[in-house]
């Protein structure tokens, strides 16, 4: 009797390790399982982030689409990507950086309200008129609308300069003949640095092509302007310098301090005479400090 409540006991506790170790085998089972679940699921949202997105205007609401137009500005821009023109002075090309759309939207919110171009004063900071500059232009107020908006918004990403030490956007029109003879962005007198102080850096939107001429030049670049691959597309203007081709979409940046605080003489530009077409662009400046 005894021998066989001893078998019995055994048998139990045969059984009961073999349960426990099928109840330790399903848990561990249900771990794997979810820490599959949980692998495939961040893989999904990489290759979310990682896919490029395509959006029909068509299906797109209303609602949503005032949204993207506020955020990104609208229409379709090419591939972007970053060229370093020049060190000295510090000088960079957005290539695609804004959509034809965008550069039409410019022109439209412009041409109405078009004035000759003017020039600083030094001795008493106000503007006046000059025949160093020749073009036409207007200012558009900062964040005039969403498309505005979304692309000042652009150039703080881009340039890493807030919003708010931004003028507001100036576009310009130069016809056959027009200029801007060479000149620096930064100040000279005393007046105007006292709103957001000196200026720090320029972006040039280039807003049209131009069939011929109209480069912009920096005369004192540190550069062998003739080992430039386009320089047999240059005008005599372009040639006297470092040079570089109007083209619809893309953004030059240069800078007319250097990395010390100091304005840098090198950044010395000028937009040469357009000899066939018509060119127009849209500049911002962007000073040290908040401007109002």
């Amino acid at each position: 009797m005894a021998s066989s409540l001893r078998s019995l006991a055994m048998r139990e506790a045969r059984g009961g390790r073999l349960y426990a170790r099928m109840f330790v085998g399903r848990k561990t089972s249900k771990s794997t399982y979810f820490l599959v679940l949980l692998a495939l699921l961040a893989l999904s949202l990489v290759l979310l982030l990682l896919l490029p997105l395509h959006f029909d205007d068509a299906s797109i609401p209303r609602l949503h689409k005032h949204f993207l137009r506020e955020q990104e500005g609208f229409g379709h821009r090419g591939p972007q990507w970053t060229e370093v023109v020049s060190w000295e002075p510090r000088a960079f090309m957005y290539h695609n950086f804004l959509s034809k759309e965008e550069c039409e939207h410019f022109i439209m919110l412009a041409k109405p309200h078009m004035k000759k171009s003017t020039v600083i004063d030094n001795s008493n900071g106000k503007s006046k008129d000059s025949r160093v500059r020749t073009s036409t232009g207007t200012f558009l107020h900062r964040a005039q609308d969403n498309v505005i908006k979304a692309i000042e918004t652009r150039i703080a990403n881009y340039t890493f300069i807030p919003v708010e030490h931004g003028e507001g956007l100036q576009v310009l029109h130069y016809e056959v003949g027009q200029k801007y003879e060479p000149h620096y962005d930064y100040f000279y007198d005393k007046f105007n640095i006292k709103n957001g102080g000196q200026r720090v850096a320029t972006l040039l939107m280039y807003l049209s092509d131009v069939e011929e001429g109209g480069e912009t030049v920096f005369p004192n670049a540190k550069v062998n302007s003739s080992s430039l691959p386009w320089y047999n597309e240059l005008s005599d203007c372009g040639k006297r310098g470092l040079a570089l081709k109007p083209k619809m979409g893309n953004a030059l940046l240069f800078w007319s301090m250097k990395p010390d605080g100091t304005v840098d003489p090198l950044s010395l530009h000028g937009s040469c005479p357009v000899i066939k077409g018509n060119k127009w662009s849209s500049t911002k400046w962007m000073h040290v400090h908040g401007y109002h």
